[in-house]
């Protein structure tokens, strides 16, 4: 994102007919201190190298893995507590994660993993 000049702000960039676009999203900035992946990257990274094919793995690449591994947790948790909801519970059982398994297509690769 280009910036004005010496202002340290991002400016508004125009489109093709001459109307200011909307802003582009950033990357979330941290304060010193902060994490950004809540799962802890050294594991993520022994859990990488366990795998035989791999030879080499990047920060980068172990960041956005433990990125996509916190995001799919989340995701199958949202479901799994829709199907509680509809149990009229507001504890997660072992059957919510069944049945959002079954009930989401994209989760059919997990069909009869946790048996």
């Amino acid at each position: 994102m280009a910036a004005a000049a010496g202002s340290g702000t991002p400016r508004e960039e125009e489109g093709p007919s001459g109307e200011a676009a909307a802003p582009q999203p950033q990357a979330p900035t941290s304060a010193p201190g902060a994490r950004l992946s809540r799962l802890p990257l050294a594991r993520v990274k022994a859990l990488v190298k366990a795998d035989p094919d791999v030879t080499l793995a990047g920060q980068e690449a172990i960041f956005i893995l433990a990125r996509a591994a916190e995001l799919f947790v989340e995701t199958i948790a949202k479901d799994a507590y829709c199907c509680a909801q509809q149990g009229k519970r507001k504890t997660l059982q072992r059957r919510d994660l069944d049945n959002a398994i079954e009930a989401v297509d994209e989760f059919a690769f997990l069909e009869g993993t946790l048996d």
